[in-house]
């Protein structure tokens, strides 16, 4: 990616376009599917950047395939937070970076297993936009992130007793995230 992004900026003296980026590393993936004895790739891809066309954020799967999206979650318990995305994704193109990033935060904390919580320990953040270089909040810089969110403890209760998620900012369309019926009544 990065000599595709310097060859861009050297021969025609503009940046790369995110898809044509994200394409190049699906096609050279793609190719590993066609031929016997050769294996796909092992690992999917996050790829947030911005263009001249706005922000974007695409998912590389192993296969080679590429789908670009709004909001996205990948990994061993990501089906919760895409799930969260999913129901909120439509305040995202009116939604300040703020509540972005608490809509990401409460994606992750409801991926999180049951009695965990979001931590300082197990959180970095990065920001990117149209105006804004990149940044990466790590360690001690998540905190005020997690204190603007409040309940950093998983919504997966004991035995059915799921803890509410906090609404959605603005009020309209907010829903408990915990709703979805992941936990289940057990008659001991």
């Amino acid at each position: 990616m990065r000599q595709q992004s310097m060859s861009s900026r050297l021969l025609y003296n503009r940046p790369v376009p995110i898809n044509r980026v994200v394409n190049a590393i699906a096609d050279k993936a793609q190719v590993n599917t066609q031929h016997y004895g050769r294996r796909p790739y092992g690992v999917g891809l996050l790829v947030a950047g911005v263009d001249e066309t706005g922000p974007h954020l695409w998912e590389f799967q192993p296969s080679g395939m590429v789908l670009e999206y709004r909001g996205a979650a990948i990994g061993a318990r990501s089906q919760s937070a895409r799930t969260y995305l999913e129901r909120n994704y439509e305040g995202f193109d009116d939604a300040s970076r703020e509540e972005l990033v608490l809509h990401g935060l409460r994606a992750l904390r409801d991926s999180l297993a049951q009695d965990k919580e979001l931590t300082t320990a197990n959180v970095s953040l990065a920001i990117v936009g149209k105006d804004e270089k990149f940044k990466l909040y790590d360690g001690e810089e998540v905190a005020e992130w997690l204190e603007k969110l409040g309940n950093t403890q998983s919504s997966r209760g004991s035995r059915g007793t799921a803890a509410p998620a906090a609404p959605a900012p603005g009020g309209e369309g907010s829903s408990s995230a915990a709703a979805g019926g992941d936990s289940m009544d057990v008659d001991a």
